[in-house]
C-alpha cells in the first residue's frame, strides 16, 4: 500500500488476519468434485477478504464442467439464477468447487455448484462459503442455440 497517501491508509482495516468461525460441513454426495484452487494475495481486497467476482469467475468454470459433457461442443453462460456468499473466502484457503447437474432441457443446461473451503490453518475441515445455480446454453459457430445431444438409447 506503499502508493496509497498516508490520509487514505490510515483509514483502511488491517487485513483479517483470523478466519469467520463457521460451523464443519461434509461435501455433499451426490455432487462432483470439478476443481480445487487456492485464492492468492492478488485476489484479495483492503480488508483481507477475496474479491466476491473472483469468486463468480471461479464457479462459472467450475460450473461447466459437468455440462460440457453434455453440450458436446461450445456452450455459453446464459443465467445466474441463484448466488449466495454464506461466508468469507480468505487468501490461502483451499477451495474445492462441487456439481451437480439440475436440469438439461432441449438447448439449455443448468447445474448447482457448492463451494467448500478449507481454512489454511484447519485442513480437512470444510466450510461452505458459497452456493450457485448458474444455466449455460449448448451454441453452434454462429452462437445461436442448438439443441444438447441425446444419448442413444
Amino acid at each position: 500500500m506503499s502508493h496509497l497517501s498516508s490520509t487514505v491508509t490510515g483509514h483502511l482495516r488491517r487485513p483479517n488476519e483470523h478466519p469467520v468461525e463457521a460451523p464443519a460441513e461434509t461435501p455433499p454426495a451426490d455432487h462432483e468434485l470439478v476443481m480445487k484452487v487456492i485464492p492468492m494475495p492478488a485476489d484479495a481486497n483492503a480488508n483481507g477478504d477475496i474479491f466476491g467476482g473472483w469468486v463468480m469467475a471461479q464457479v462459472d468454470l467450475a460450473g461447466a464442467v459437468l455440462p460440457a459433457r453434455y453440450a458436446q461442443g461450445r456452450m455459453a453462460t446464459v443465467a445466474v439464477n441463484q448466488f449466495v456468499f454464506k461466508q468469507p473466502v480468505r487468501v490461502g484457503d483451499i477451495l474445492s468447487f462441487y456439481a451437480r447437474m439440475e436440469r438439461i432441457g432441449r438447448s439449455s443446461l443448468t447445474v448447482n455448484v457448492g463451494v467448500y473451503a478449507e481454512r489454511f490453518d484447519t485442513q480437512g475441515r470444510y466450510i461452505k462459503v458459497t452456493e450457485a445455480t448458474l444455466t449455460y446454453v449448448a451454441i453452434d459457430d454462429s452462437g445461436r442455440p442448438r439443441p444438447v445431444p441425446r444419448p442413444e438409447m
